[in-house]
């Protein structure tokens, strides 16, 4: 199988994004109820980001979308997708979506993935019309970044699990925005915070995969610190973090979770888990010497987790509501040459 994103295969992913960024149903909400007032459906709650199951599915789904526009700007779907973001993408609606986040209910609003995914589309939009989009988002994007300065100083740990509130996945996106907007504060805090929860970490066992993972704990660490660390400390941090790496131990790492049941959302999130993994072995391969024996063991890694989730990113409701995103970061991570 090509571990390359083609044209078929972008126009493919752009095509499964614009059926679910405006299907409003059906749909789970992080939304807490401080009244009867709050009885709201999610396109009166956000009005540009009520589709794809979640919110926060809905935001990374804007980000392929203008990922593939960027890099496909002939694709089919292209005028189709130049159209609907700028019937949703408006001052107005910008500002409803800002105004949520002032609720008394809304302080731990899709923390911190939905944060991290926010300001990757940011970051993302700042690459189109001259940064024109970018702008008009600047008042969420500015809540966001700012609501993560609030909280890192307060969060005295990490959250290592496999799902959305995985602190390693957020700081790694975060750190994408931060560096590529000019923001070095936020980029130090990031920096500073990782440091902190994880440069005493040593010889990693790897407990996973559990049931409904989409990220791997433990690969996910090693690809923050592959953007926090110099390469030499790097290096040496990874050395006593996965020592037995060129025997390919921990084993878990290396077998891509089976799924059995992708109708159901969280067994579902296990391909999420093989494309995430695929992601993180090419940047970590990327971050290895070019003579270094675990390089070729971290790129077969890489092409036997995509091997094993490429197929299933569209079919199923389930999965095709997000799995693009993640097939994306994996497709287009620095692999050091891999095909």
């Amino acid at each position: 199988m090509t571990h390359v994103l083609d044209a078929t295969t972008a126009s493919r992913f752009a095509a499964a994004a614009l059926g679910h960024v405006t299907r409003e149903y059906p749909n789970k909400m992080d939304h807490v109820l401080s009244g009867p007032a709050d009885v709201q459906g999610p396109r009166d709650l956000h009005p540009i980001f009520f589709g794809s199951f979640d919110w926060h599915s809905c935001v990374h789904g804007w980000w392929t979308l203008f990922t593939l526009l960027r890099l496909y700007p002939d694709m089919p779907e292209a005028d189709r997708i130049s159209t609907l973001a700028d019937e949703l993408f408006t001052p107005e609606n910008i500002a409803a979506e800002t105004a949520y986040l002032d609720r008394p209910g809304s302080r731990g609003f899709e923390r911190p993935y939905g944060w991290a995914w926010l300001l990757m589309l940011a970051a993302e939009l700042a690459r189109h019309d001259g940064g024109r989009r970018a702008r008009t988002l600047a008042p969420l994007t500015g809540s966001f970044a700012q609501r993560f300065r609030d909280f890192l100083p307060l969060a005295a740990y990490p959250v290592r699990v496999g799902t959305h509130y995985n602190t390693a996945f957020a700081l790694r996106l975060m750190l994408d925005y931060a560096e590529g907007a000019g923001d070095t504060d936020l980029a130090d805090q990031c920096r500073e915070r990782a440091t902190l929860w994880h440069a005493a970490d040593r010889d990693c066992q790897a407990w996973e995969p559990s049931q409904d993972e989409f990220l791997s704990p433990a690969l996910m660490e090693a690809a923050l610190m592959r953007r926090v660390m110099a390469p030499d400390a790097f290096a040496a941090w990874f050395d006593a973090f996965l020592p037995e790496l060129a025997r390919r131990e921990p084993a878990t790492l290396f077998q891509p979770a089976s799924v059995s049941d992708r109708s159901d959302g969280k067994i579902a999130h296990l391909d999420g888990l093989n494309l995430s993994r695929a992601w993180c072995w090419r940047e970590i391969a990327a971050a290895l010497a070019g003579d270094d024996p675990r390089r070729p063991i971290a790129l077969e890694a890489a092409a036997v987790h995509l091997d094993a989730a490429l197929p299933h990113v569209t079919g199923d409701y389930m999965g095709e509501h997000w799995l693009a995103s993640f097939a994306l970061l994996a497709l287009l991570a620095s692999d050091g040459g891999a095909a």
